[in-house]
């Protein structure tokens, strides 16, 4: 699945872009789109912008992939407005980030998700991602909301092999790498796929990479996965999605502009995004 950018045109969501990115994914094999996570700036966009996007996005894939929407915030009944209309808007699902800033204990969290599933009654994918939000889901807390019916899967990305191993030591929570540089050893111990920042511009390799992973042909992942290393390198190069909105615009698939705190890809790392544009032969870029 990929975590989808959000393009904008002068202060404003370029929704011409937005159905530019969804055509894309759809011809190059991606199997589900998550608008409006981190790398969507979700937290930049309105309420109004919120439900159009997700809106834009459904309409746009028809039904061909499941749309699973961010629905993150560091407020417990704003994470419970989003998930609603994630669902009025036809999304699938919704990615839920732990709330940042505020550090909650692992009650704290429990009782935070447990309250989500309880009044959204919808699909619900974990997010913990501690080097952006300040605080991790333990792995036993992970477990304890496994068993809450629409608690479905989990996003690891903390980038830790070890977190990943208890936690499916202790449920049989279906687990996404969040991480692009460890899809291949999370694939290894478990992980049933990625949702992948990478896949925004190499969405047919990832998908390759993720394909041979579950059939077992190592050997295949392994030369995929250094195919992609100098984009899950080089796209995190500064803050995610500078980066990524960089090599789209090389793509010429949306415009590189983002919101305010975030500003353009500094000048001295183009030239890497492109390199490793180039190395995985991703499509539309120029040499």
């Amino acid at each position: 699945m990929v975590a989808l950018a959000t393009p904008f045109r002068k202060g404003r969501v370029d929704f011409t872009a937005i159905d530019r990115l969804v055509d894309f994914q759809l011809a190059e094999g991606t199997q589900g789109l998550v608008p409006c996570g981190t790398t969507g700036e979700a937290s930049t966009l309105s309420l109004d912008e919120y439900r159009a996007v997700v809106s834009r996005v459904v309409r746009r894939a028809r039904g061909r992939l499941p749309v699973l929407a961010g629905a993150g915030s560091n407020n417990t009944e704003h994470s419970i407005a989003l998930g609603r209309t994630a669902a009025k808007a036809g999304a699938d699902g919704i990615l839920v980030v732990t709330p940042y800033y505020n550090k909650p204990t692992q009650e704290g969290l429990y009782a935070h998700y447990s309250q989500l599933a309880r009044e959204t009654r919808f699909p619900i994918v974990l997010y913990n991602v501690p080097s952006r939000t300040g605080i991790a889901i333990a792995p036993d807390t992970v477990a304890r909301l496994f068993a809450i019916k629409n608690i479905v899967a989990i996003k690891e990305a903390s980038g830790a092999i070890e977190t990943a191993t208890e936690i499916l030591s202790l449920c049989r929570i279906p687990l996404l790498s969040g991480t692009d540089a460890v899809n291949l050893p999370l694939m290894a111990i478990g992980a049933v796929g990625a949702i992948s920042v990478v896949a925004n511009v190499a969405p047919r390799l990832v998908r390759r990479m993720i394909d041979a992973a579950q059939a077992k042909d190592w050997k295949t992942a392994r030369i995929l996965h250094y195919t992609l290393y100098p984009l899950a390198k080089n796209l995190f190069l500064e803050a995610n999605p500078i980066p990524v909105k960089a090599a789209l615009r090389m793509m010429g698939l949306c415009s590189d502009e983002l919101r305010l705190p975030l500003t353009r890809l500094a000048k001295r790392y183009e030239s890497a995004v492109r390199q490793a544009l180039l190395h995985a032969d991703c499509p539309l870029v120029k040499r």
